[in-house]
């Protein structure tokens, strides 16, 4: 068990947020709040939103709970604010961040606005499938070591036919500038480090992020083509006595093809555990050849030049035995040395924690497990799960290990996200709660028996946008209960 005196600072930091969370609601807050503790004591998962009603901690009745969430206030921005000031974990005194995309998949709900298409991973043949839903983007702050805890700093739902690298760059901006402000990093400190898979245009948003002192960790794909630099005056007319235009890029450096590699700079080989041997093999100052179409069609000025390192890692063996294959990596730094490659890569697999983050919220905290119709209630619903998985981080020193008769025995402050919240309950009559009692009344007559709605909602389209900007919208001819007409080779009408 732990002791008083232990339970002394972490407890006033957790009544601490407490106050601040429940100052952060501006509108319905008691319910909000209390909606919030349900999530945190509730026993097991928590599988639909009416059930956490009938939890001791939610002292309202149902109607109270979905009246919150639909016409409820919540200031984020304040509680954006909150999160970057309280205590963040570092990988070898450095911020390391992660940002990565998480749907709330919503197939059926005609009835809810600014759905996208979401990409999903499956089993079977159709792995790879497009489904509608709310994706959200996440910023998270990750541990060293294998963990199942990152600490969650933002959540932008993406709006449809939103560009994913400028969303990305102005959610990181915003993040570090209040990081900056909280003096998380102070001047002379490491430059942040923020971690991105596959998804991401990592040189773009390394670009846009050019004047914050923030490096960039991404995955490329194994089929890309980089360049490398272009050569001198001088190398330039040795090798062209006839003269001619200095090209702008240098030779290609194809990641599929090994003969167009060269030496690379760094090499380094390490021993571990879980992969067997792992070899990093660096390249330093390779750029990508940016074309005047897609992202960059807006630019003003010449294209930039964005010469960075190219990491390739190869392990002897995955702890799944699945298909072993090399991993690209993507650092916005130039001049790595041996501990600079070995960072990048061992930060890098620490980048999957935020999977573990994902798989909390869903399956354990039901976040997307509301069946809301309004975007903004989703929003709602996002941040008060965010404060409820802080609330879980900031308690991790103060409960016990409630582990099952099965369950191997947590190390010191190992214990995992769901085993700090069974124990919540007992803590909660420690940590005071702001919200007030509610007020006795009685329930409204509701509708009339017998009589059915008469105002049907409205149906909204899958938001997408087309390669002209503009959004996409269903043919007319494509309503319920009509059918396309036919058209012959020569485009009229056919009989």
């Amino acid at each position: 068990m732990v002791s008083l005196v232990e339970q002394g600072e972490p407890l006033a930091e957790l009544a601490r947020f407490r106050g601040v969370f429940y100052d952060c609601l501006t509108g319905r807050r008691d319910a909000l709040f209390e909606l919030a503790d349900a999530v945190l004591c509730t026993d097991g998962p928590v599988k639909t939103l009416v059930d956490l009603a009938l939890a001791p901690e939610h002292r309202r009745g149902h109607g109270s709970l979905y009246g919150a969430l639909n016409k409820g206030r919540l200031d984020a921005d304040r509680l954006r604010a909150e999160l970057a000031g309280l205590p963040l974990p570092r990988v070898g005194g450095r911020l390391v961040l992660a940002v990565d995309v998480s749907p709330w998949l919503r197939p059926d709900a005609a009835t809810c606005p600014d759905r996208s298409f979401c990409h999903t991973y499956g089993r079977g043949d159709a792995k790879h499938q497009m489904i509608p839903g709310w994706p959200y983007s996440f910023v998270v702050a990750l541990e060293s070591g294998r963990t199942s805890w990152t600490a969650v700093l933002d959540a932008v739902r993406l709006e449809p036919g939103a560009d994913l690298a400028a969303v990305t760059a102005t959610q990181l901006r915003d993040v570090l500038v209040r990081l900056i402000a909280a003096e998380q990093w102070r001047a002379g400190d490491p430059e942040a480090l923020v971690v991105m898979d596959a998804g991401y245009d990592a040189p773009r948003i390394a670009h846009l992020l050019a004047d914050l002192p923030v490096q960039n960790l991404g995955r490329l794909r194994s089929d890309r083509v980089m360049r490398r630099p272009a050569p001198t005056r001088a190398e330039f007319a040795a090798a062209n006595p006839a003269g001619g235009r200095p090209p702008k890029h240098g030779g290609e450096f194809v990641f599929g093809d090994p003969a167009t590699w060269g030496n690379e700079q760094v090499v380094t080989t390490t021993v571990t555990r879980r992969y067997g041997i792992a070899v990093a093999r660096a390249w330093d100052r390779l750029h990508p050849r940016l074309t005047k179409r897609a992202a960059w069609l807006d630019h003003d000025g010449p294209l930039p030049v964005i010469e960075d390192t190219v990491i390739r890692l190869a392990v002897e063996k995955l702890p799944s035995g699945g298909v072993n294959r090399p991993v690209w990596l993507w650092w916005s730094g130039t001049d790595a040395d041996p501990a600079d490659v070995d960072r990048c890569w061992q930060v890098f697999l620490r980048r999957f924690d935020l999977e573990h983050t994902f798989r909390l919220l869903k399956q354990t905290l039901g976040w997307t497990r509301p069946r809301l119709r309004d975007s903004a209630a989703a929003d709602r619903w996002t941040w008060l799960v965010i404060a409820a998985h802080t609330q879980l981080r900031l308690a991790r020193p103060l409960v016990a290990d409630l582990r099952r008769p099965w369950e191997r025995p947590a190390e010191p402050n190992k214990i995992t996200p769901a085993r700090v919240r069974r124990g919540f309950r007992n803590l909660h009559t420690k940590a005071p709660s702001p919200a007030q009692a509610p007020k006795p009344t009685r329930p409204g007559p509701g509708r009339p028996p017998g009589s059915k709605n008469q105002r049907s909602a409205a149906r909204h389209e899958v938001g997408r946008v087309l390669a002209t900007g503009e959004a996409y919208a269903r043919p007319s001819h494509h309503k319920k209960g009509t059918k396309p007409r036919r058209t012959a080779t020569n485009g009229q009408p056919s009989s």
